[in-house]
């Protein structure tokens, strides 16, 4: 979140910079940037945009979803998520989320909210069809260790200072442009003897940051996400004393073949799998460390079932 700050402040303020020094050496009575009022507008602009966002977030994620809220259960599979979700509540200790239907036949799952008093959590019904009772708890306890976790919010505001970024940066361009195309050929005193070097090299670095800022935020997101899913997985563990259901459940949901509909790119980061079959996602290495949307699915696994063996180890040590 600190990255995202610094970064406003320097697509802000650092156009400030460029202009007061370009500026500086105006000839008298021409127009010299002194009062930074880009940046604040930048600034007030996003935290206006991402505060809208956020507030709006979990509602425009389940609307968008086409999710419908499960108030009274309709058959066997709706109930069952009722008592699981129940259960997984207790264990937890946190007030029961209200719980969604997405009508997608591939198996996925994801929590939304800003609090656990106001927590969200939506399953799909290819993950009712294809999970048992264990393995759908298992997968309500990651998406239950979300929101103990706070991740529901951080993801949010995430999503929304990125949507921010993305809208002032287009704002800027057209601003650029324009006036740009006021100035002309406008001089200052210097003439022909060239530039400041200093203010070439900001400008540069400036220009680049508004090209690149859609990407930098997207992997600050990224990096968020990968850290919270392992904290997921570890927390289901922890509620369900059951590590390997969820390297059952998330071996069923990576083989599943239904392709996703409801599902888009800007509710992918919150699902428990990455519901877009993006290739990265299933690779390990450094390039997809820092351009997946989630873990590789068999370092999760492999996690999960270690601490299942040891678990079983330990008992059958003491046992004996």
């Amino acid at each position: 979140m600190i990255g995202f700050v610094l970064f406003f402040a320097w697509l802000g303020f650092g156009g400030d910079l460029i202009m007061y020094l370009i500026t500086a050496d105006a000839a008298p009575g021409a127009y010299r940037h002194v009062f930074p009022w880009f940046g604040l507008i930048v600034t007030a602009l996003a935290i206006g945009l991402a505060s809208y966002a956020y507030k709006t977030g979990p509602q425009k994620v389940l609307w968008a979803t086409g999710a419908r809220e499960v108030t009274v259960p309709q058959n066997d599979g709706e109930r069952q998520l009722v008592n699981v979700v129940e259960e997984m509540a207790i264990a937890s200790g946190l007030p029961k989320p209200r719980i969604w239907v997405v009508p997608d036949d591939d198996p996925n799952a994801f929590a939304t909210g800003h609090e656990p008093k106001d927590s969200h959590v939506a399953v799909t019904h290819g993950l009712l069809a294809l999970c048992s009772r264990d393995e759908l708890q298992a997968v309500v306890g990651h998406e239950m260790g979300h929101v103990k976790n706070l991740d529901v919010r951080l993801m949010t505001t995430i999503a929304a200072l990125v949507g921010a970024i993305l809208l002032i940066r287009d704002g800027v361009g057209r601003s650029m442009r324009y006036s740009g195309g006021r100035r002309g050929g406008g001089g200052s005193r210097r003439g022909g003897k060239g530039g400041n070097p200093l203010v070439v090299i900001l400008l540069v670095i400036w220009i680049l940051s508004w090209i690149a800022a859609p990407f930098i935020t997207q992997l600050l997101a990224l990096a968020v996400s990968r850290r919270r899913e392992f904290l997921a997985d570890a927390m289901s563990a922890q509620f369900t004393r059951n590590p390997l259901a969820l390297a059952s459940a998330l071996e069923k949901i990576e083989h599943a073949a239904a392709p996703t509909t409801a599902i888009k790119r800007g509710a992918a980061h919150l699902c428990i799998v990455d519901p877009l079959g993006r290739r990265l996602t299933q690779r390990e290495g450094w390039l997809a460390d820092r351009l997946a949307t989630h873990p590789p699915m068999g370092m999760r696994i492999a996690r999960l079932k270690g601490m299942g063996y040891a678990a079983l180890k330990a008992e059958g040590e003491l046992k004996a």
